[in-house]
């Protein structure tokens, strides 16, 4: 299955007359555009499930709609100018979510912890404070970096409430989000194998999601809840 120039093209076109007339006027290369990111979804999502045990039932599913919500946005403009995708991981013994974004110029892979409400975010801390050792040996693996860089995510400037500013672990404990993300240039995304690159990329992310999970899948004085 494979992305078309087609798809890129309908979505610059659309950011450049981004209101409801002139959706309305081109809806045949709309549905064209959307059909083209249905196909290459299903493609990653039975990728996807050679790999892990995923919720989301089919490609379609997992595509978001294209429509913004402007409710309590300062930007009124209708429509998003990118492809938006996600995937929920099977169970409450797996967390961690993945994302495909396609936007010429701007496509990534990504997944993670976005915004983790706060007793989540009170055991991430606690499991990495604790465990800081083997939380390092896969964020900062060679494997780790070659893929995603580094860990990603909007950060506190002081130290959490509840931790010390001497943790050992300070730097990872100021994230308030966890994510990790991969870029890819337009040549990538529009190159016959890209459904199976996104599978290949969102496998790299398990080893970060199962210690993240670990730390997640216990109560605040260590028990295992599942």
């Amino acid at each position: 299955m494979q992305l078309s120039q087609y798809n890129f093209d309908f979505l610059s076109k659309l950011a450049k007359n981004n209101n409801r007339d002139w959706f309305l006027a081109n809806k045949a290369e709309y549905e064209k555009a959307l059909e083209n990111s249905i196909e290459f979804a299903e493609a990653v999502l039975q990728g996807l499930q050679s790999v892990d045990e995923i919720e989301t039932s089919t490609g379609k599913k997992s595509l978001m709609r294209i429509y913004r919500d402007v409710r309590f946005s300062k930007d009124k403009t209708p429509y998003k100018s990118h492809w938006g995708g996600g995937f929920k991981r099977a169970g409450a013994n797996r967390r961690g979510g993945f994302y495909f974004h396609l936007e010429q110029g701007r496509s990534f892979v990504g997944g993670g912890f976005w915004n983790p409400e706060s007793n989540d975010l009170k055991k991430i801390r606690l499991g990495i404070s604790q465990n800081q050792k083997e939380f390092e040996n896969v964020v900062l693996s060679p494997e780790f970096i070659e893929c995603f860089g580094t860990l990603g995510g909007d950060k506190l400037k002081t130290c959490p409430k509840g931790f010390e500013k001497t943790d050992p672990a300070l730097r990872w404990l100021q994230h308030k989000q966890f994510v990790i993300s991969k870029n890819f240039s337009d040549k990538e995304v529009l190159q016959p194998d890209y459904a199976k690159k996104v599978v290949e990329t969102f496998a790299a992310m398990l080893p970060f999601f199962e210690i993240m999970t670990e730390f997640l899948t216990r109560s605040n004085d260590g028990e295992e809840l599942f």
